[in-house]
């Protein structure tokens, strides 16, 4: 698989403000098996959404709601967020516009 790098490259507190990949994943992308890529962009793009973004009412993909121990976003700085839940979180697009605590 291809780079999903748009060119747009903004390393935004941990997440990338042009593909929404995390620095690790950017940094990992080579060496990541193309399963492990195509996992990874599914993700981005919500195509398993787990809930809906509270912010943008989108689809959205939270690796904790999908069963694992631990979420893509743990890499991220931690940021203000609008919602008062601790149960849902932003999709990547929205998570990446909130202000960093």
């Amino acid at each position: 698989m291809k780079s999903p790098c748009v060119a747009k490259c903004k390393n935004n507190a941990g997440i990338c403000s042009g593909c929404l990949r995390t620095m690790t994943e950017i940094s990992h992308w080579i060496a990541y098996s193309e399963p492990q890529q195509l996992a990874i962009m599914a993700q981005i793009k919500a195509i398993t959404p787990t809930h809906q973004c509270p912010q943008c009412q989108q689809p959205a993909q939270c690796d904790i709601q999908a069963g694992k121990s631990t979420c893509w976003c743990f890499e991220l700085e931690p940021r203000q967020t609008l919602t008062n839940s601790t149960n849902t979180c932003l999709c990547r697009q929205c998570l990446s516009l909130m202000p960093i605590l």
